[in-house]
């Protein structure tokens, strides 16, 4: 199976026909839709729930856990989002596909820690749900890295990463970040904070460098310093990204799957026996 998703995502494996994924919607042509697309790129059977009854009907009549569940905000039988807060305390990873839009409906939805949402205002909205339901189910081939010597940093970075399906590993320090990398030769990401007492994130990512290249392993430096010098420098030193706290869900998580798009093209073009083109990450 392979698959090039709008924004770059690229996957070449197995079918993820195993995956149980709940579709709580109720049109009929965007539940035909995402059921023939998802049945045709990943060999995905939906179980497609038009109202809030058959939803929960669902999930009671059988103990098969459900993988990943694709919601509408507003459900015939929960007008008022009751769908979505019973997938979410049901701790079912959700991703919110939904025509109804706001930055106040915005920010509920972040709070609830949905897995992604997608707008249906556009003739892309089928085609990048499906990208976003090949993330999650595939997110776990990617082991990345967060190294802060803040522990409510490291706590947050790591929730987020884990809400993606992504495999994560925490370090307190650059010592210890060092140390890791050498145990765990599969991590391909690494999200350093650049203000550490023993190693600076700019150290660290030389250090990393004289034994990892840009091809093999990604770099993500953060910082809440209003320094604007610091993306330069870190950039001049190995880094790939740079981003300053605090920044929204939507553009962390767009920053890694960038990176990690990144590092999945150059795999790919190197196991084909090309050399890979010098792709830059804003």
């Amino acid at each position: 199976m392979t698959f090039l998703g709008i924004s770059g995502m690229q996957y070449s494996g197995q079918s993820l026909a195993n995956s149980r994924i709940l579709l709580a919607e109720d049109s009929n042509v965007f539940t035909s839709m995402i059921g023939t697309r998802l049945k045709e790129l990943f060999g995905i059977e939906i179980e497609v729930c038009r109202n809030f009854e058959e939803l929960q009907l669902a999930y009671d009549r059988s103990t098969e856990p459900v993988t990943l569940a694709i919601s509408n905000i507003n459900l015939p039988g929960a007008e008022n989002g009751e769908a979505l807060e019973y997938l979410i305390d049901l701790s079912i990873p959700t991703i919110v596909f939904t025509g109804t839009f706001h930055e106040e409906t915005r920010d509920k939805l972040l709070t609830k820690d949905i897995v992604d949402y997608i707008l249906k205002d556009n003739v892309f909205a089928v085609e990048m749900l499906a990208e976003s339901v090949c993330r999650f189910l595939t997110n776990h081939r990617h082991h990345v890295l967060i190294v802060d010597d803040s522990p409510t940093a490291r706590a947050l970075l790591s929730s987020r990463l884990k809400r993606y399906n992504f495999r994560v590993s925490t370090a307190e320090s650059g010592a210890k970040a060092l140390e890791i990398l050498k145990k765990n030769p599969d991590i391909g990401l690494v999200v350093t904070d650049y203000n550490m007492p023993d190693i600076d994130g700019f150290e660290l990512t030389r250090r990393i460098r004289s034994v990892r290249g840009s091809h093999e392993l990604r770099i993500i430096g953060v910082s809440s310093s209003s320094n604007r010098l610091l993306s330069a420098r870190f950039l001049k030193a190995g880094g790939n990204d740079f981003m300053l706290r605090p920044f929204i869900d939507e553009e962390f998580y767009c920053r890694v799957n960038q990176n990690l798009d990144t590092l999945i093209q150059i795999w790919s073009m190197q196991s084909k026996g090309k050399e890979p083109a010098v792709k830059s990450v804003a």
